[in-house]
């Protein structure tokens, strides 16, 4: 499991029956699945691939976002 602790935006699509992952931080950047389940693991591997790519790159990571309840 990633550990960062950057915001997943998970909503079902009716129309494409999926589970629609958004990552906020990276420029709403998105991903899906079939299942929840499969929407989270799938985004935790684009957010895995996007540190590595943004480190690669030497670019700083966009500030996570933060919910105040």
């Amino acid at each position: 499991m990633v550990s960062y602790h950057f915001s997943m935006i998970i909503q079902w699509s009716e129309e494409d029956s999926v589970f629609v992952v958004t990552l906020p931080e990276f420029d709403h950047c998105k991903t899906h699945g079939s299942t929840y389940e499969e929407a989270v693991k799938n985004a935790e591997e684009v957010l895995k691939l996007l540190v590595e790519t943004y480190a690669t790159e030497g670019k700083e990571l966009p500030s996570p976002q933060y919910a105040f309840v």
